[in-house]
């Protein structure tokens, strides 16, 4: 199974919220490249990177900094998320050495464009699907997406996304623990293997993961543990490789 040490970044700094709300904001790192540098050196072998501005904004506002965590990266993956809404916004982010673009609103607005993208860049391209309590939200949280969870993961499926990334957003950021049954129950209804995301407090969430790893959950994306102390990155690998 997969961890993915999630960077978030807004006004260039990297940042962790909650619940997606910008009011609750904690600032971890003026430069994130420099906690790409800590995720590489502790063994990573990918990366979550999302633009919060954005994600608000509808495009990119932070494509200086990402491409400085590319350039620190090194032979880490990068997977970004955040105001991807086009094409050719797509096309920008993966020739400047993204390894993978995550479609969040615009899957759930406009799956033709999704598969468009989809079809112009296979295996390079996932749905970003967040929802509370059931309901997907777009536009940064903010809006209701008016569908069931659900029932964009079959969408996805239907379209050609090959992965998905499904945050509980009333776990996110709180520490309160993995929503690891309605991740497996999106990888089932969709047949679209997906990665857990919102809320890990601590190892216990990621050996509950790996246990569904049968149930199509290929990995987990850990953020405000690893800020704060609770999880050690090199334990949080060593468990989701099943060591």
């Amino acid at each position: 199974m997969i961890l993915f040490p999630a960077i978030d970044l807004r006004g260039g700094k990297c940042v962790r919220l909650v619940e997606g709300r910008f009011d609750k904001e904690t600032v971890y790192a003026d430069d994130p490249a420099d906690m790409a540098d800590k995720f590489r050196e502790a063994g990573a072998a990918w990366l979550h990177v999302v633009d919060l501005d954005g994600a608000l904004a509808g495009e990119s506002r932070n494509r200086a900094v990402i491409r400085r965590i590319l350039d620190h990266a090194g032979p880490l993956h990068v997977e970004v998320g955040g105001g991807i809404r086009s094409l050719e916004a797509a096309a920008s982010l993966l020739d400047m050495g993204v390894s993978r673009v995550i479609l969040g609103s615009l899957a759930a607005r406009n799956p033709q464009a999704a598969r468009a993208i989809a079809r112009a860049f296979p295996g390079q391209v996932a749905a970003g699907i967040d929802a509370r309590n059931g309901i997907v939200a777009v536009d940064g949280w903010g809006v209701s997406g008016g569908m069931h969870y659900l029932d964009l993961g079959k969408a996805m499926a239907d379209i050609g996304i090959g992965h998905i990334i499904f945050t509980d957003i009333s776990r996110d950021g709180r520490l309160e623990g993995l929503n690891v049954d309605a991740t497996a129950a999106l990888a089932r209804a969709s047949g679209v293997k997906v990665i857990a995301s919102g809320g890990v407090a601590g190892l216990d969430d990621i050996r509950r993961a790996k246990a569904r790893e049968a149930d199509g959950i290929e990995g987990v994306i850990i953020g405000k543990a690893l800020y704060t102390g609770r999880v050690d990155l090199k334990a949080a690998l060593a468990v989701a490789a099943g060591k």
